[in-house]
């Protein structure tokens, strides 16, 4: 079907994504905008068959010779297409039949929903972290007052007391109180407001690099896929270290926990810059993203959702506090600390803007 000059040129304009397919199923033509979705040029799949363009798990000719056989629209929601790289895009999309001279073509309109489904995972990060510690100020208020009055009425009592055996037990009790202040106050996060300068990300990924050896005393092999063009970032050293130390010596748990004889236990950094990327509700035109990869067992679904949230942990012994500080701390650079799990492959994404929100 032949496109008027006039409508071409609306189309050309248009944001929404637009592939005219003919009643053989070949591709006459795409807009930019699909151009840019689908990561191809009109002139190169001009001609050739939809499935080089995309694939699903259903049978997509079949859809679509029945929508151009029986003259019938149909849409599909959040449906996963697979593109010629490889590729995966979350997407809406519309199936129009146009019949012109007994000749059926098909208009389909693509909706991009990868970003709102992030936008809407990011927030829901951001909103958890935020009510979690908004829960634990108000824990932390009611436990630390009568802990104080706990502590001193101890060392009141250790002063009346003539026996210094009996002085054991009022050091118990002051030790445990403030053993329990120190709990609450490390789920509050870090104390202090970030003090901000110009940091070289890598220099910081070094430092928690040679940590983690030394902790690890050569079990664990620590890959590095830098990019060295990252500009420095304004943010508290001292509070960067903290988190990507968290993070790692999550992942260096998990793999000294389940590491078998024929395994190779690997963490793999990786940071690269990414553009126009949304965290929550703001977009950055340039990001830091310091990804954390391990070739461990991975994190049970069931703890995916949560794995952020104060005293969760996947380890008998663990505190759950590690992952919560650190996103505390990305929070504070204006960040956000994301985790993507499957057996053999878990990846926590630290993402911190390197320019304010545009």
């Amino acid at each position: 079907m032949p496109l008027n000059n006039i409508y071409h040129q609306i189309l050309d304009n248009l944001k929404t994504a637009i592939l005219l397919v003919e009643p053989n199923l070949t591709v006459s033509y795409i807009n930019p905008a699909a151009e840019s979705l689908l990561a191809v040029s009109d002139q190169r799949i001009h001609g050739e068959a939809i499935t080089k363009l995309f694939h699903e798990q259903e049978d997509t000719l079949v859809k679509l010779l029945d929508a151009i056989n029986n003259c019938e629209a149909y849409t599909k929601r959040e449906t996963i297409l697979t593109l010629r790289s490889g590729t995966e895009i979350t997407v809406d999309y519309a199936v129009t039949p146009v019949t012109e001279n007994r000749r059926t073509s098909l208009i389909i309109e693509l909706q991009p929903l990868d970003r709102l489904i992030r936008i809407s995972r990011e927030e829901g990060l951001l909103s958890s972290q935020q009510n979690s510690q908004a829960l634990i100020r108000g824990i932390a208020h009611e436990v630390k007052n009568p802990l104080g009055g706990l502590r001193g009425a101890a060392q009141l009592l250790a002063r009346e007391l003539s026996d210094p055996k009996l002085h054991d037990y009022t050091n118990i009790i002051i030790e445990e109180a403030d053993r329990l202040r120190n709990l609450v106050d490390t789920m509050l996060g870090p104390h202090r407001a970030p003090e901000k300068k110009p940091t070289n990300i890598h220099e910081v990924l070094e430092r928690v690099r040679q940590l983690v050896e030394a902790e690890s005393d050569g079990s664990v092999r620590i890959h590095r896929d830098y990019d060295p063009s990252i500009p420095d970032v304004l943010a508290d050293r001292e509070q960067l270290i903290q988190a990507f130390l968290n993070v790692m010596r999550n992942a260096h748990q998990a793999l000294r926990q389940h590491a078998q004889n024929d395994s190779d236990p690997t963490i793999t950094i990786k940071t690269r810059t990414l553009r126009q990327l949304t965290i929550g509700s703001n977009r950055y035109r340039l990001v830091c993203s310091i990804d954390i990869i391990d070739n461990g067992p991975g994190i049970p679904q069931n703890l995916l959702a949560s794995i952020f949230l104060p005293m969760v942990s996947g380890r008998a012994e663990g505190t759950g506090l590690g992952l919560s500080i650190a996103q505390s701390i990305l929070n504070q650079h204006r960040g956000l600390i994301e985790c993507s799990s499957e057996p053999g492959n878990t990846v926590f994404s630290l993402h911190i803007p390197l320019e304010q929100a545009s």
